[in-house]
């Protein structure tokens, strides 16, 4: 089965698709995997073939200010594009991911069944929850469910205007308005990580995170044998800014290694801290605490190895995260950031040892995951045939 990978440049969603790549691969299929030249190196040392996804530039015109606009607008165009590139390929399926949506559309030209991914929670609207990025609980009782009710209502303005917009989109390259959706779809997230809704969405599985780490080097551990802590700053955008300073100027009493994937060398750095590239995995492994932003990708990470985490969530759906690991007893979040704060959320998490049995918790909700990846893409690849 040859199997097209659409994604974006973002670590976030990049990863998640090199990993699925690497998955496919390993069961005998054949991935290609499209998306921006700044993973082309990694994907190669990785044994991954790669193409240049198309179209990631803004044009002239553009309203990136936008988001709707940004994820269907462009992806119009994006798909055009694209599909000579899917056409030469002939591919058995797309996989799509969740904000490159030209993938989808471009699989949808071409008469292809396509998957979609999410590498995070499921986080399409639900007539059962509060709206995605509130970070709030189900709400209970009479006034609980009023409340997430009205701002259900309230989020449906938003969530029609992206519908509208993607019609639009779909209608301007030749596609009816009414969007099919993907033939499957992988959330690739942990289970504790996920809520229960009435309205779980048909051919959705989730498969459990999908991790991919660029780096191969050994980022060596400061000397002691005080706790570890594991930091590791927000590649997301909207990320909040300045949480390595803030560690390195607040915690005392720990040893703290961080991965960035763009080091500073003018930042310095005192001997009881490491800072570089290097394996996350190991690291992760050896830690009593991961200091993190909050997006998916090392939430995921760190609750996998059952690590506790210390949150500094910033825009896009890292509230939302830091909310769930929060309430699921993994995690103390930070919001707004002082290197005070930082430090005494850290003490807490390692004085209470409830955190670090939340986090095993979460590692253990992996064994729910009922469903492989592999063979949702080869049942979805079959619906084509």
């Amino acid at each position: 089965m040859r199997v097209a990978v659409v994604a974006g440049p973002d670590p976030g969603h990049a990863f998640p698709a090199m990993a699925l790549c690497l998955r496919l691969q390993a069961a005998g299929d054949e991935p290609v995997l499209f998306t921006s030249p700044r993973w082309q190196d990694a994907a190669a040392r990785a044994g991954v073939p790669w193409r240049r996804l198309p179209g990631l530039a803004p044009r002239p015109g553009d309203d990136d200010a936008d988001p709707g606009q940004r994820m269907h607008g462009r992806a119009a165009y994006m798909s055009t594009v694209l599909v000579p590139e899917l056409h030469a390929l002939r591919p058995d399926l797309v996989v799509g991911d969740v904000l490159t949506a030209a993938g989808g559309l471009a699989a949808e030209r071409l008469g292809l069944p396509w998957v979609e991914l999410c590498p995070h929670p499921l986080y399409l609207p639900s007539c059962g929850l509060p709206p995605v990025g509130s970070g709030l609980a189900v709400g209970t009782g009479v006034g609980g469910r009023a409340r997430d009710s009205l701002l259900r209502a309230m989020a449906a303005r938003s969530t029609r205007k992206g519908q509208r917009q993607r019609a639009a989109a779909r209608a301007s390259v030749g596609l009816p308005v009414r969007d099919p959706g993907p033939t499957a779809r992988l959330v690739a997230t942990l289970p504790a990580l996920e809520v229960p809704r009435p309205d779980w969405p048909e051919g959705t599985h989730v498969v459990g995170p999908l991790q991919w780490d660029p780096q191969e080097a050994e980022l060596a551990l400061p000397p002691g044998a005080d706790p570890l802590v594991f930091l590791s700053p927000s590649t997301a955008e909207g990320g909040t800014l300045g949480v390595l300073e803030a560690a390195l100027a607040g915690l005392s009493g720990v040893r703290v290694v961080a991965t960035v994937l763009d080091p500073d060398p003018a930042l310095e750095v005192p001997g009881w801290a490491s800072v570089g590239t290097g394996r996350q995995d190991t690291l992760l492994a050896a830690a009593s605490v991961a200091v993190i932003g909050g997006g998916h990708g090392m939430l995921a990470k760190a609750l996998a190895a059952g690590v506790p985490t210390v949150l500094v969530p910033g825009g896009g759906d890292q509230w939302e995260l830091a909310n769930r690991a929060a309430r699921q007893g993994s995690a103390v979040i930070v919001r707004p950031l002082t290197p005070e704060r930082l430090a005494a959320a850290v003490q807490q998490v390692l004085a209470e040892p409830t955190h670090a049995a939340a986090a095993q918790r979460a590692a253990r909700s992996l064994d729910e995951v009922r469903a492989d990846a592999v063979t949702v893409c080869r049942e979805a690849a079959a619906c084509g045939r």
